[in-house]
């Protein structure tokens, strides 16, 4: 077994592959076909992946309009992709921010009535009708004007100043495909929607793409499904895997029945045991509780997943290599800890979390490699 030259990463490394981020959006863009739009949310730096390689590659296939949470984001975003590009700033303008939108080419979707009210009133200081998108709460108790308000607004000189370019909302449930509020947040929807002037509409995100046309609507907003992680729980994941994290080999070392290993003495041999220490641990953003819990792959023997055992540090994690049979693993040798062999789903799940907190956990410390297989 050939140990890895030193390359610039000592600890952990994540692979990200730009080509399968685009062939996701593809995929989607195919899916819908051309009466429904396919957005792209980039927002908390394309979910940890790096929003200034991630972006320019979605819009080289073909996306041109773009979700991010932030102002900050939104500026950061208009750097780096053309003007014919949409940027929607999902949590709006707060206070004191309108004329930034303006200055960065960005679009608010207005949550709440201040909001709006702020967006009028630079509306008046232009003299002019400004545009954004209407997010109506249609049943998640999140973001997004009620009914009620919505009814308001839509009376008299309500909607005074808005050029409304998008409705939208937001399914709470659509990872539960037979959850009953799936089909009362789309009623709601489309009941509200209709107390406003024609515009687009936008409901779904990754999984309510999956729900059926009837969630569809003008426009997608996938995120999740973009970066690998599975839109449609319980079932094959429809998307290309993006990512893969590695972890080298610092020592290894055999110890007796009986002995401990790692802090708190979580785990004591029950026989003697071979172990490898790697170089990533919770600093790195890698999760504490898949001490006791996680597995790791070595590439050459796919077949076996050798546990980690023990408290997972702030630097490093111990691995149970007894199962690779005196196999000579010398320093530098690397490890899947999330790869073809072990999905970032799976090891969320054994994390006892889901793969979007995963994703975007993933720390500053890794070396990062964007890679483009069709750039050679």
């Amino acid at each position: 077994m050939s140990v890895l030259s030193h390359d610039g990463w000592e600890g952990g490394h994540l692979l990200i592959d730009l080509a399968a981020i685009a062939a996701n959006y593809t995929q989607l863009q195919t899916l819908m076909g051309p009466r429904t739009e396919t957005g792209a949310a980039v927002k908390a730096n394309a979910y940890g992946l790096g929003l200034s390689e991630v972006a320019p590659v979605l819009y080289e296939a073909g996306c041109r309009t773009f979700f991010v949470a932030h102002l900050a984001e939104g500026v950061a975003l208009r750097s780096l992709i053309s003007r014919d590009s949409r940027i929607f700033v999902l949590h709006g303008p707060p206070p004191g921010t309108a004329p930034a939108f303006l200055a960065h080419n960005l679009l608010p979707v207005l949550n709440s009535l201040p909001q709006v009210q702020e967006w009028q009133a630079l509306a008046r200081d232009q003299n002019n009708t400004l545009p954004a998108a209407l997010q109506v709460d249609s049943g998640m108790s999140r973001f997004g004007l009620s009914e009620d308000e919505v009814t308001g607004l839509s009376k008299g000189s309500g909607l005074e100043g808005l050029k409304i370019v998008l409705v939208m909302s937001h399914l709470a449930c659509a990872d539960t495909p037979e959850h009953p509020l799936n089909r009362q947040q789309r009623d709601s929807f489309e009941r509200t929607r209709k107390r406003l002037p024609a515009a687009p509409a936008s409901l779904s995100a990754s999984s309510g793409i999956f729900l059926g046309p009837e969630w569809r609507f003008d426009l997608i907003r996938p995120g999740a499904a973009l970066y690998g992680i599975n839109p449609t729980p319980g079932r094959p994941n429809p998307m290309q895997a993006t990512i893969r994290l590695q972890a080298r080999v610092i020592q290894t070392r055999h110890i007796p029945a009986g002995a401990c290993a790692g802090y708190g003495a979580a785990f004591v041999a029950p026989s003697p045991t071979d172990i490898a220490l790697l170089g990533i641990g919770y600093g790195d953003g890698f999760p504490r509780r898949l001490g006791e819990r996680g597995v790791v792959v070595l590439p050459e023997r796919p077949d076996i997943k050798l546990p980690i055992i023990g408290r997972i540090s702030m630097d490093s994690l111990a691995v149970d290599i007894t199962a690779l049979a005196g196999l000579p693993l010398a320093p530098g040798v690397a490890f899947d800890l999330i790869g073809p062999h072990n999905p970032l789903d799976e090891t969320a799940f054994l994390a006892d979390t889901i793969g979007y907190e995963l994703l975007t956990d993933l720390g500053s410390r890794y070396h990062r490699t964007h890679h483009d297989p069709r750039k050679g």
